[in-house]
């Protein structure tokens, strides 16, 4: 037992030391605090060149002031605040992506960045809506409160050659994607080719190095429901007799423990060349394979999502589509109109396909057309008959936001009070609406950003909409929404929507070859193969479930949906092909698609090539010769059997004698 001689030395001893000790001690960091993105020390340079150099080559040189004035609005908080390379990096995947053949679709808000669109990250333009001429030399910005989309302006020649001038720009301010101040650290998600994903993953390698990019790791915890069950096998397999508040304790003690860990499917993590991962997380091997060629973060990457950059690589059936289709075609997607009459069409009636709605059981020409294929957003263009750019980008965010179609922008419609280009389709919307009323800019900023996140108007803010003459229903309609999609990302997908829906009324056998072998993944070729009256038969079987239909019959019936239009159009399906099938794409024979091995039920990919191999060594000499060569198991040779694939083959091989 220590005895202290009075008060000073038990101060000294107490306080005063450890207080010395501590100070001794540098700090330390267990995980590193702050934002260290990756080392590109010519990134601002370069982003200031590349942003330059194509607004000139479209715009002229000098600027019109507008556009000038926006650029360096956009470089000023991009480069201040650090997110140049942000920017860059993102550069430098889409050009690999273009380079290779594969267009990349935008996401989310980047598309309101003019920058992200001058250095070749996005294919929306931010302006408001203009024309411009193919050479740069001539610029005439249109009213945005009659034009809200340079795609709706109507044909121009330019008063200096006489050439057609171009139209562009949708209205989309900065604010939107790096807030009021620009100082919002920007999350740049791209959409490229499912195909090539996993290319654009490699390149991030290439680019940074094996040992600097690692794939974003996920926490999967236990759920309310998977607690509860836990609680109730605890008081069973204990021969318990628990009151129900004891067991919903002990569910919830149990409610989010971590249970397993994963792999984000696009998220890739760039540490720095002059640090390591471990200063930010552990690393694992996912599912313990040391033989993996992607290491992954140990943390949940939401834990370390503002320290180190994570870039978002995903994989999308749209730049699939497209590629297949320009393979095929020849023609470059981006020469594809936006205002083609006959495109435009389809969105009231599918009379430009040459089939009726009775036919197709459906009112507008839209079936397995992005973002504009599903029953419910069928039932949008019904109600809205979308003439333009516009107005498809206004459904295309009435469709993915909540709260603000049914019981609010529908409702406004068939009132009368407003229309599809009135209403408010997109985040962005409300901030241009509030702006052409008078409203102050900052004001119609923070205005949008309550209302997207379902937070209503403040009474202030509420009058200042009143002053500036902003109609009651329109302020209504704002405290009925709780989330609304982003203007840019609508664009990006309303661009891509019409570029399929083009092949769709002018290369119609292309197009159902590439929609069969991309996006469709649950068949009947049976019922498909053997005409109009089978697939006919099978959907109203499916449709006569009503919602005790499964998720697979679900999926399958738009298949078929699609199937009987292509029927009704004079084009036929074929049952696999011995020798003429693909193991996985559809294979165009006149007027005919003759299904891949892999449309067979039960017939996976590794089989269906595994056939094809075979036959490339020789013909199959008798059933047991395919079963054996190429793997076929007793059900699916069955299945040929009954569907006439062997007609004419032997069942065994014939042993020669002479």
């Amino acid at each position: 037992m220590i005895c202290l001689d009075g008060q000073e030395q038990a101060e000294k001893l107490v306080i005063d030391n450890p207080h010395k000790i501590v100070d001794m001690v540098d700090d330390v960091e267990a995980i590193k605090s702050g934002n260290y993105p990756p080392n590109m020390p010519t990134a601002e340079e370069e982003i200031k060149q590349r942003t330059y150099d194509t607004a000139h080559e479209m715009y002229g040189n000098p600027l019109p002031l507008v556009i000038e004035a926006r650029i360096e609005q956009e470089l000023k908080s991009i480069i201040s605040n650090g997110f140049s390379v942000i920017y860059l990096v993102a550069q430098r995947l889409v050009a690999k992506s273009n380079k290779d053949g594969y267009l990349v679709g935008s996401r989310g808000s980047v598309g309101s960045s003019l920058v992200a669109l001058l250095i070749g990250v996005t294919e929306v333009n931010a302006l408001p809506p203009h024309y411009r001429s193919a050479s740069g030399d001539y610029v005439e910005f249109a009213d945005p409160r009659k034009y809200e989309s340079g795609y709706d302006l109507p044909e121009k020649f330019s008063p200096i050659d006489g050439t057609r001038l171009i139209g562009d720009g949708h209205n989309i301010p900065f604010a939107t994607f790096l807030g009021f101040k620009g100082n919002k650290v920007p999350d740049i998600d791209l959409n490229f080719s499912g195909d090539y994903q996993p290319y654009a993953h490699n390149y991030m390698k290439s680019l940074f190095g094996e040992n600097n990019v690692f794939r974003a790791g996920t926490i999967a915890t236990v759920a309310d429901k998977t607690a509860y069950g836990y609680a109730k096998a605890y008081e069973r397999e204990n021969e318990l007799h628990l009151r129900g508040a004891e067991i919903d304790r002990l569910a919830t003690g149990a409610t989010g423990v971590k249970r397993t860990t994963g792999q984000h499917p696009a998220g890739i993590l760039i540490v720095p060349d002059d640090m390591e991962i471990y200063d930010f997380t552990p690393i694992q091997f996912p599912a313990d394979d040391l033989s993996a060629t992607w290491k992954t973060t140990h943390f949940d990457f939401h834990s370390i999502h503002d320290n180190i950059l994570k870039m978002d690589i995903l994989g999308h059936d749209d730049p699939t589509m497209i590629r297949a289709l320009q393979d095929m075609s020849g023609i470059d997607p981006h020469t594809i109109p936006m205002d083609d009459p006959g495109v435009m069409s389809l969105f009231s009636s599918p009379e430009v396909l040459g089939v009726t709605e009775e036919q197709i059981m459906s009112k507008t020409g839209t079936l397995g057309v992005p973002e504009f294929g599903t029953a419910f957003v069928r039932g949008m263009l019904e109600e809205t008959h979308p003439k333009n750019y516009s107005e498809l980008l206004q459904i295309s965010g009435l469709s993915h936001g909540t709260d603000v179609w049914r019981g609010n922008a529908d409702e406004l419609i068939k009132d009368g009070v407003a229309n599809i280009g009135t209403v408010i389709g997109t985040r962005d919307k409300i901030m241009t609406d509030l702006i052409n009323y008078g409203v102050q800019p900052e004001s119609a900023f923070q205005i949008m950003e309550k209302v997207r996140k379902g937070k209503g108007v403040s009474e202030e803010y509420q009058a200042e909409m009143r002053e500036a003459g902003v109609p009651e229903w329109y302020i209504e309609s704002c405290f009925k929404i709780k989330y609304m999609f982003p203007r840019a990302h609508a664009a990006a997908y309303v661009l891509m929507a019409l570029r399929i829906a083009y092949y769709k009324v002018y290369f119609p056998m292309l197009y159902y070859a590439a929609y069969f072998s991309v996006r469709a993944t649950n068949f009947d070729i049976v019922a498909m193969s053997r005409g109009l009256n089978s697939t006919k038969s099978k959907i109203q079987e499916i449709k006569q479930q009503g919602n005790d239909a499964s998720a697979k019959d679900k999926d399958l019936l738009t298949v078929l949906e699609i199937a009987n239009e292509a029927l009704e159009r004079g084009y036929d399906f074929s049952m696999v092909d011995l020798y003429k099938s693909d193991s996985e794409q559809w294979i165009i024979e006149g007027n005919t698609l003759i299904a891949p091995f892999n449309s067979v039920p039960g017939l996976g990919d590794n089989v269906a090539k595994r056939i094809v191999a075979a036959r490339a060594e020789g013909e199959f000499l008798s059933k047991e010769d395919l079963a054996q060569r190429g793997g076929v198991s007793k059900t699916l040779m069955d299945f040929f059997n009954e569907n006439g694939v062997l007609t004419g083959m032997p069942d065994e091989n014939q042993l020669a004698l002479f």
